[in-house]
């Protein structure tokens, strides 16, 4: 009976040990794997998230792509269909997902007669039609009709000339939204006059309106609207390639629905994309039992609005695998139940010991004649202990966990064991490892306070847990997760040590790449937004605690956009990785550069003790960026701007500091670029004004606010005038008449200057074509062209249209360009120059002698007039060098043969000298400072002499 009790005692025990073995094993499974499929969640959110700002980005720029051809109707009275057709022709070239551009025009039952036989002068079929039954037909007799005038290409969309649009209510509740709102307005998913019928677009709208009409209200925009400009999409292609465009629809796991109207109704829907994995979990996903292996993961919805639409987006992943990315936790899982069975199979063992003990003495005090049989039961005893040993021998070897066994001798705590899974964590052999100690795995940094923990561990004979870096045989890192443990013989002295290691290098690896991506820009490798702002709080800290300065240092590219823009992205982020390295080397090992986004950098330089911050160190950052670069063949001089805010006296946080030195940069660039500006209070009321200044100037084109003066050109030798120069003023409803010097360069770098200098160019060249009517026949006007202007490539069509339209001749228009403007790309500068030639207009060099003065570039360039710089004239009868600068630049134009014209004339003095020297014409204030046109026509009256 006692022995059945003990029997059932040793397996009781076994079995309590197991069960709290699985139990700690489970808790530690289910915890590892939350955190696994945290991991995967977090990255199918940041993938989707990506989806859906790629997609509506994209959308957002085919809208805006409408709003310049709107504007193009603005500008351009009466435009014509080639003026159409040659506006729209590279926008069409450069958004390929745009199925059509297109003009719809209101005209009433009356025009309609006229409005066919006008039409058909060059359309001969042309007719205004409706969808009569599903077909297009002659539309049916209605007070007023909507027609689609022009449309481009006309390739593949001529089907849709002619329609009648207020026959579709989608299409007259959008220009309806577009009329109340002032904005773009889009319809939903319609049929297309010029698709196939299956097929399914959206067309965006946008409001065109009378010239000089005025537009403050709804009802007064009804009242002036003529029509409309729209841009037709093929939906799924428009998603589709916008997608493409950002590589997106290569991936193997996400699926991807896109939906346009006021729900994810099936009937809404445009755009749906499968990864080709989705098939497996649908074939399997849904088959119990094997539906049990897969997991179905949730779906991500977003909706944003478009031109009045609202977009839905729905992101999902296919089922995946139930043990998919689980590694790490099933790995915790095996390992956790052999260690459980293992310890339950130990104590088993030992009371199993304690049983044949107790045994032996009954057996022994028992009669002898029981000897016999009682040492046949000790022999079979025995033979069941060797064969549990080598079951647990065997356990070992075949563990997928590395295992040694140390002896418990100090100092060195010989390896005596090593298992396998050892020699192949390891790579080193059994032989190699036997005989000695586990520093074998240390390496140039592996972890000292770790192993420290270990050895003292050893030295208190007592149970230690710690994760180790380590190294593999040939070199490479080794994380582990390292458990030792003493084990006790006789009289409970310890003899030796078991270790486990299990191998946990990969998971390391994993949270290394996460911690990477999520704190570095992923181009140049440097630092990111959201580290920058970690490492600006370290180092004020560090600065208060030392009572040192802190320079923050806002780095911009001079002139990035024009890279971009003449060799691509592509190039532009080859230099951007360039100038990256470039910062990087240029600063010291503590300080911190980071990238905020395009070209703009972030650096934080802290003083310390043995490095004072001074003014060499920010121009070791210009020479670095200003070095040659070469891309494709191309060698680039870049420069930069530098902003610099210090702490504390400019700021006590770091979101105040990256404020300050914003700020400071763009007083840096307003200064000439390539330099660099400290912060001072005075430059936080320039930002604010130049914030202000920024608003207004959106809107002062379309209020009607720019004016243009015009400054009289004299001929020196008849003493009359024979031109002027036209100079815009803004007069702005608050600030009066506001310096062209306060927003001409704030225009330049908005993009603004495009719609107001094609205002500029055409409204002098009108005006002076009036003057010459009113019998000024001999009058010309010269216009200045910005950086931007130049660079655009419908510059010579539109000055041709500008030409055109006003009836000035071309020899009566004079363009003004600036010697940096050119020498920024010569060989495409001077193609330019070359097509402007064609026209016949006049092409003049401004401030000539202030920028690059390359003689050899001048005789390549095809210009008629050199403007002498009024900084040279100032000084011209006092400064000897002012004098013969001058001098030479006359003398250079004669032998040229280009006309030399002189700015800034103030004096008799300075009018004598020109004369004496052979000067052409003049314009300053000696004559008549810039005027209004009232005021030039009165000097035109006057005919008055300049001598």
């Amino acid at each position: 009976m006692q022995r059945v009790i003990n029997k059932l005692g040793a397996t009781l025990s076994a079995s309590l040990t197991l069960i709290l073995g699985l139990c700690a094993t489970a808790l530690v499974f289910v915890a590892t794997s939350r955190l696994e499929d945290d991991a995967v969640n977090l990255d199918f959110e940041r993938r989707a998230a990506l989806r859906a700002i790629t997609v509506q980005r994209g959308l957002e720029e085919a809208v805006q792509v409408l709003t310049v051809i709107n504007h193009f109707f603005a500008t351009v009275e009466n435009t014509s269909r080639e003026h159409f057709h040659t506006f729209t022709e590279p926008l069409l070239a450069k958004y390929p997902y745009i199925r059509a551009f297109g003009f719809q025009r209101f005209i009433s039952d009356a025009e309609r007669a006229a409005f066919e036989a006008e039409r058909r002068k060059d359309l001969p079929d042309f007719t205004v039609s409706a969808y009569v039954d599903g077909k297009i037909a002659p539309a049916p007799l209605r007070p007023r009709y909507l027609v689609v005038d022009y449309v481009e290409p006309m390739k593949g969309n001529s089907a849709a000339l002619g329609l009648d649009q207020l026959g579709n209510p989608l299409v007259t509740e959008a220009l309806n939204l577009a009329i109340e709102t002032g904005r773009p307005a889009s319809t939903t998913a319609i049929r297309l006059a010029q698709a196939a019928p299956h097929e399914r677009g959206l067309l965006v709208l946008l409001p065109v309106y009378r010239h000089g009409a005025p537009l403050t209200d709804a009802r007064l925009r009804r009242e002036a609207v003529i029509g409309d400009t729209s841009a037709v999409f093929q939906a799924t292609e428009l998603v589709q390639k916008i997608l493409e465009g950002a590589n997106l629809l290569n991936t193997r796991d996400m699926g991807l629905t896109v939906y346009v109207g006021a729900s994810t109704d099936p009937v809404n829907l445009i755009f749906r994309h499968e990864g080709p994995h989705a098939s497996m979990g649908e074939k399997y996903g849904g088959q119990f039992p094997l539906s049990l292996l897969f997991r179905q993961p949730g779906d991500m919805a977003t909706s944003f609005d478009i031109a009045g639409q609202t977009w839905h987006m729905v992101i999902s992943s296919p089922p995946r695998a139930l043990f998919s990315d689980h590694y790490g936790s099933l790995l915790i899982l095996a390992a956790g139940l052999l260690s459980s069975m293992l310890a339950a199979a130990y104590l088993r063992s030992l009371s199993m010991r304690s049983r044949r003990v107790q045994r032996v003495v009954e057996e022994k005090t028992a009669e002898l004649r029981h000897t016999n049989r009682l040492l046949s039961e000790d022999i079979l005893a025995r033979k069941e202990a060797e064969k549990a040993l080598q079951l647990r021998h065997q356990a070992i070897e075949a563990s997928a966990n590395a295992i040694m066994i140390m002896s418990a001798s100090e100092p060195e705590h010989t390896i005596e064991y090593v298992n396998p899974a050892f020699q192949r964590i390891t790579g080193y052999s059994a032989s190699e490892i036997i005989g000695g100690n586990i520093r074998i795995l240390e390496g140039r940094d592996s972890d000292p306070a770790g192993l420290e923990a270990v050895w003292q561990a050893m030295r208190e004979k007592r149970e230690h847990n710690v994760i180790l870096r380590n190294y593999h045989k040939d070199g490479s890192e080794l994380w582990s997760d390292f458990y030792i443990a003493p084990v006790r013989g006789e009289g409970d002295q310890v003899t030796h040590f078991v270790a486990a290691l299990y191998d946990i290098t990969s998971m390391k690896r994993y949270e290394a790449e996460l911690e990477f991506q999520a704190s570095r820009d992923t181009l140049t490798g440097l630092i990111n937004r959201h580290m920058l702002r970690n490492n600006l709080d370290q180092a004020i800290s560090s600065a208060t605690r030392q009572q040192h300065s802190m320079w923050v240092v806002f780095v911009d590219l001079d002139r990035f956009k024009f890279v971009n823009d003449t060799l691509g992205h592509k190039a532009g982020d080859v230099l951007l990785k360039t100038i990256a390295g470039r910062l990087r080397a240029a600063v010291r090992q503590a300080d911190t550069v980071a990238r905020l986004g395009g070209d703009e950098f972030i650096m934080i330089l802290p003083e310390q003790e043995e490095t004072l911050l001074d003014t060499r160190s920010l121009q070791r950052i210009m020479d670095a960026v200003a070095a040659p670069v070469t891309i494709e063949g191309h060698t680039l001089f870049m420069t930069c701007s530098l902003g610099i805010s210090c702490y504390p006296a400019d700021g006590l946080d770091g979101e105040t500091l990256v404020k300050h030195a914003d700020i400071a940069m763009y007083r840096a660039k307003q200064t000439g670029r390539n330099n660099f500006q400290f912060y001072t209070p005075a430059m936080n009321e320039q930002a604010l004004e130049r914030l202000r200044i920024e608003g207004d100037l959106r809107n002062a084109l379309d209020n009607n606010e720019f004016l243009l003066h015009y400054q009289p050109k004299v001929d020196l030798q008849s003493g009359r005038v024979v031109g002027m120069e036209a100079l815009i003023r803004w007069q702005h409803p608050q600030l009066g008449m506001v310096s062209p010097a306060r927003f001409v360069g704030l225009a330049e770098e908005t993009g603004l200057i495009l719609p107001i200098g094609a205002w500029v160019l055409r409204t002098a060249c009108a005006q002076c074509r009036v003057w010459q009517l009113a019998g000024y026949s001999d009058l010309s006007v010269s216009v200045n062209l910005s950086v931007r202007q130049f660079l655009q490539k419908d510059l010579v069509s539109s000055v041709a249209d500008a030409l055109q339209d006003t009836g000035l001749a071309a020899t009566s228009l004079e363009l003004e360009l600036t010697e940096s403007l050119m020498m920024t790309d010569v060989e495409h500068a001077i193609g330019i120059l070359r097509e402007l030639k064609t026209l016949g207009v006049n092409l003049s060099i401004d401030d000539f002698g202030t920028g690059y003065s390359s003689l050899a570039y001048l005789k390549r360039f095809p210009i008629d007039v050199l403007k002498i710089d009024k900084s040279f004239v100032r000084d011209i009868t006092s400064d000897a060098d002012d004098a013969a600068i001058t001098a030479s630049i006359i003398s250079l134009a004669r032998h040229l043969k280009l006309k030399v014209i002189a700015e800034g004339v103030e004096t008799d003095e300075q009018l004598d000298y020109l004369r004496h020297y052979g000067c052409d014409e003049i314009q300053g204030y000696l004559f008549s400072p810039p005027v209004p046109p009232e005021r030039f026509e009165e000097i035109l009256r006057q005919e008055r002499l300049a001598v």
